[in-house]
């Protein structure tokens, strides 16, 4: 069966995974209300076409902190990607590379800073960055991203405390792995992925170990476990963004933010950029889907910083569907981690054209020959919400949990 768009290829993770490790990747927090709510508030967003406008040639890239990308998007930062497939933040910053777009690290990979950018010499590459309780690591983290030619720091701000994540609870899911009759056997119904487990070894938190960078072996410990239930230092405010300006001198953006008063707090305090997330429904399960605030953060910005949006992409319609609200691009993360499921660094290049491949048919259909011609008046009236048919959730939800 041909893989013909993003949900082709969760469809076949789905069956190419051990069921902890697709529920580790496809789940949200509690209920998934707010997962859910995500690709509601995008599908139920019309796009108006202007016809007979000349569109010969269209053009899907963009410029950005003086960086031409190829297409309108990134691929998102993805803890424990390694559960996946191992080397996957590697493999993945390749495709990125291969697609002209950048690649997020997330501080919780399994592949170290240098090893990334060894593997993809020519991709731009941006640092995620969690604080956890010892700034320390935080500090070399930043320190080896800039000296490993990283171009941008995104500060994750929306994970005081992990969200509640029911799916992994119910699998147990740690690391360590617990090894559980029920997960033995789902593991020995996966060979394939089985053996390239065995091959590499569990995954772990590589920019982490103890001898990486002669951090104390404790202190290594405990961040670690901070990674994993993703604690982190509380302590953190937006006057902490000055101790990363001593740190980093290069574009610094904010991501997590729904609110207004924080995009406006964002520039206020000498942000970059900030990145309108929900942390993809993983976090806060009451949150509003990010296409529903982005234009007022947009409006909050005012255009002093460039907005960017993550948050249920899986169509390039999604995509221009963000542009028009305003933001300068967007993130996805479940979706090329789909495609590597699928079929390693070729898989999450064919997710990231096939979304480009939409953009740029989608962008000739409304007339568009360049992302900045995007607007207000190529989005329409939020059409009613699907009619509920599974225990209170929409139709869309019901066929989401078949699937």
């Amino acid at each position: 069966m041909p893989l013909l768009n993003v949900e082709d290829h969760r469809r076949r993770a789905r069956r190419m995974l051990p069921r902890l490790v697709f529920d580790y990747v496809d789940g949200g927090a509690e209920d998934e209300r707010c997962l859910q709510r995500n690709r509601d508030a995008l599908e139920q967003l019309p796009l108006i076409p202007e016809c007979l406008r000349d569109t010969s040639t269209v053009d899907i890239g963009i410029e950005l902190f003086g960086r031409r990308w190829r297409a309108p998007f990134a691929v998102a930062p993805i803890g424990l990607a390694g559960l996946v497939r191992p080397g996957a933040d590697a493999l993945l910053a390749r495709a990125a590379q291969g697609a002209g777009v950048p690649f997020v690290l997330s501080t919780a990979s399994n592949t170290r800073i240098e090893d990334v950018r060894a593997a993809a010499p020519d991709a731009t590459l941006w640092m995620q960055l969690y604080v956890m309780g010892e700034r320390a690591i935080a500090e070399r983290i930043v320190r080896r991203a800039r000296a490993a030619g990283f171009e941008a720091l995104v500060l994750t701000v929306d994970v005081p405390v992990s969200g509640l994540r029911e799916r992994d609870l119910r699998h147990g899911f740690r690391l360590p792995m617990r090894l559980t009759p029920a997960t033995v056997l789902d593991m020995a119904r996966h060979p394939a992925w089985l053996m390239r487990l065995a091959r590499s070894g569990m995954p772990q938190f590589a920019n982490l170990l103890p001898d990486d960078d002669g951090a104390p072996v404790s202190a290594q410990a405990q961040a670690q476990a901070a990674l994993l239930s993703r604690t982190m230092d509380r302590r953190l405010t937006w006057e902490s963004l000055a101790w990363l300006r001593k740190l980093w001198d290069g574009p610094l953006l904010v991501k997590g933010l729904l609110g207004a008063g924080d995009a406006r707090r964002a520039v206020r305090h000498g942000a970059d950029g900030i990145v309108v997330s929900n942390h993809g429904g993983r976090q806060l399960d009451a949150a509003p889907a990010s296409i529903a605030v982005l234009p007022a953060m947009v409006d909050a910005a005012g255009g002093r910083i460039p907005v960017l949006m993550d948050g249920g992409i899986r169509r390039g319609s999604d995509v221009v569907k963000a542009l028009a609200l305003g933001a300068r691009g967007v993130l996805a993360g479940r979706a090329p981690l789909y495609g590597l499921a699928c079929g390693g660094e070729q898989g999450a290049l064919s997710v990231l054209q096939l979304l480009a491949q939409e953009i740029e048919r989608t962008m000739t259909l409304l007339g568009a020959t360049r992302a900045a011609e995007l607007g207000l008046r190529h989005v329409g009236r939020p059409e009613p919400p699907p009619k509920e048919t599974l225990q209170g959730k929409p139709a869309i939800y019901a066929a989401r949990a078949a699937a």
